[in-house]
């Protein structure tokens, strides 16, 4: 029987995001930030230990306004000005990277959830491991609208080590039976204000899950009320006001939410190979980053290929 091989992709910007606002600061002898960096790598580490991947591709945010900018101005208007010390460990986790022979995308007009989103829908499709498993790694939850039977996301949920793997039951665990694909339709209602989205006013959490448990998804709570069914006399009058009144604004925030899986890139699994490094190269950039405790913790190719 054909061993189910495993692909990793990484979602950078938010563990270094994470790590950022997690770690104390850290600075090397010349005063450079590099505390999201160590973050990161320790986050990386954990996961390549855990899941011993064939294949690692990693995904970053291009510095420019999106097709969701483009369309919605509120997009994620209320988001504070990334910080100058976290900006500048950007490149330095894409040197790291480079040692270890790990390619990596960013799209001008797309986030690095859609670059996720089109290659976890790709890659399971490749000739070279048609039975492969992809696990993303990130600090966003999200990514979880992406779980399905060959899909799992490794959330952070506090700092860099507590980590959270998610499949479709510890999603729907979770978001009380909501299943991934009804995440969007979840967000319609509730919306997001970490990214400015604004869902349903008025509209919590509970009651969400609660409608799109019912109802199944956004357009049959609404194709109900129009119809004024038996079953649409069971929502709230006070509910339902507010969902006629906002209708427009939650399929807008249903539509922003959703993450495009059909970017046009050129992804192929083989470039993705995880293993082929020199480790002194790795070793080198770690010591100019002054990580020594991190050098022991270096993945190899024979300890991934153990059981």
């Amino acid at each position: 029987m054909e061993q189910k091989k495993r692909l990793m992709i990484i979602d950078s910007n938010s563990l270094i995001h994470r790590a950022f606002h997690a770690l104390p600061p850290l600075t090397t002898k010349k005063g450079d930030q590099v505390g999201a960096v160590y973050g990161f790598l320790l986050a990386f580490f954990k996961a390549i230990n855990d899941f011993k991947p064939d294949f690692i591709v990693a995904t970053f945010d291009v510095p420019s306004p999106t097709f969701r900018h483009k369309q919605f101005d509120f997009y994620k208007a209320n988001r504070a000005k990334t910080p100058n010390e976290l900006v500048h460990q950007i490149p330095l986790v894409k040197e790291v990277l480079d040692r270890f022979c790990i390619p990596f995308f960013g799209k001008e007009g797309f986030e690095a959830d859609d670059l996720i989103g089109t290659i976890s829908r790709i890659a399971p499709k490749s000739q070279i491991s048609p039975k492969l498993e992809v696990i993303i790694l990130s600090g966003d939850a999200d990514l979880l609208q992406l779980v399905n039977d060959q899909v799992k996301v490794y959330n952070l949920k506090r700092g860099v080590k507590n980590i959270v793997l998610y499949d479709i039951e510890k999603v729907r665990e979770k978001y009380k039976g909501l299943f991934p694909e009804q995440l969007n339709d979840y967000k319609g209602l509730r919306g997001d204000p970490s990214d400015n989205v604004p869902g349903v006013p008025g509209i919590g959490e509970k009651t969400a899950i609660d409608l799109i448990s019912k109802f199944g998804n956004l357009e049959n709570i609404y194709e109900e009320i129009e119809k004024n069914t038996e079953k649409s006399k069971e929502i709230k009058q006070r509910i339902k006001e507010k969902l006629i009144e906002n209708k427009n604004t939650a399929f807008i925030s249903k539509k922003i939410t959703k993450i495009k899986q059909d970017v046009p890139i050129e992804f192929n699994l083989q470039e993705c190979i995880f293993g082929d490094y020199e480790k002194e190269d790795v070793i080198k950039k770690l010591k100019e980053l002054e990580f020594s405790s991190l050098i022991d913790k270096i993945p190899v190719l024979e300890d991934l290929k153990e059981d």
